[in-house]
């Protein structure tokens, strides 16, 4: 099979995306998009959902997840491919991710309450924490409905991130353990962006990929939707130095975020990218 389009990294309902397992395989479809993942934060739902929709001539799928870390160094995204989800390593991380997401919506609820008078029906609260995983634009998208904001991103901007709460996550390094225990592949997402805007690159990148590399990371994503072709070139290079493979994805979230689905910056450059070919063939895609 030759490599064509990849998206290794996308969002659906299940977290903080606006497209169900389903209609995201769809538009894969519609894509062209030949090997895709879903990497949903703390939650690996969609691997029980999409192998069963999937037929012989539909795109190549690998189980993914995606993983909020934090260490003294800072904050990473980890994601996890080709795990198996029965496996209790895997569902342990899932499960404590979840419970961090879930006391910290709790949190913002209290805290919005109390720093703008922003409150909800209970019967809205009740839906929300029912959700798979919550997070800030379902909250945005109740500020808007009730008419505290004029759209989420106002919601967000304004109110939500100004409402400090105490944050929980997993480690880096746990999670990595945990991908790894469960015969999964651990990779560090869209390494030069940190917390919101941060820009991380030179010895600050590479202090965290080596720490990283150390504790078991396979690879990193190289080829990202937000990334400039400096960002690129820096993550190739580190990637060939601690002999790390490579992934491509977009980040998509349907209309949470204006990421076009399948926009990973790799299309015309991957038969050129044997580092991400040895992360497909490790993920059981054979080219």
């Amino acid at each position: 099979m030759e490599l064509g389009k990849i998206d290794l990294h996308m969002h659906t309902t299940v977290s903080d995306g606006t497209d169900t397992p389903e209609q995201i395989l769809q538009r894969v479809k519609e894509e062209g998009i030949r090997c895709f993942s879903v990497t949903d934060h703390d939650s690996i739902k969609a691997a029980s959902i999409l192998p069963e929709l999937l037929g012989k001539e539909d795109p190549f799928y690998i189980p993914g997840v995606e993983f909020s870390c934090r260490d003294e160094l800072g904050k990473y995204h980890i994601l996890g491919y080709g795990y198996d989800a029965s496996a209790p390593s895997i569902n342990h991380l899932v499960e404590l991710g979840h419970s961090y997401r879930m006391r910290k919506v709790r949190a913002r609820i209290d805290k919005l309450a109390e720093m703008f008078q922003v409150t909800f029906p209970e019967e809205e609260i009740e839906k929300l924490l029912a959700m798979d995983n919550p997070g800030k634009p379902h909250l945005g998208n109740l500020m808007v409905q009730y008419g505290y904001a004029s759209d989420r991103q106002e919601a967000i901007r304004e109110y939500i991130n100004r409402a400090k709460v105490k944050s929980e996550f997993i480690g880096p390094q746990e999670a990595i353990e945990g991908i790894l225990a469960s015969g999964g592949i651990p990779v560090l997402a869209h390494p030069c962006f940190g917390s919101g805007d941060q820009s991380i690159l030179g010895q600050e990148l590479e202090e965290r990929v080596e720490r990283l590399a150390k504790a078991g990371l396979a690879g990193l994503e190289a080829f990202y939707s937000g990334f400039s072709e400096e960002h690129t070139r820096e993550v190739l290079a580190l990637a060939g130095k601690y002999k790390l493979c490579v992934t491509a994805g977009s980040d998509y979230h349907g209309t949470n975020k204006t990421v076009k689905l399948g926009d990973t910056g790799v299309l015309d450059r991957s038969r050129e990218i044997p580092m991400l070919s040895d992360f497909l063939n490790r993920a059981g895609l054979v080219l």
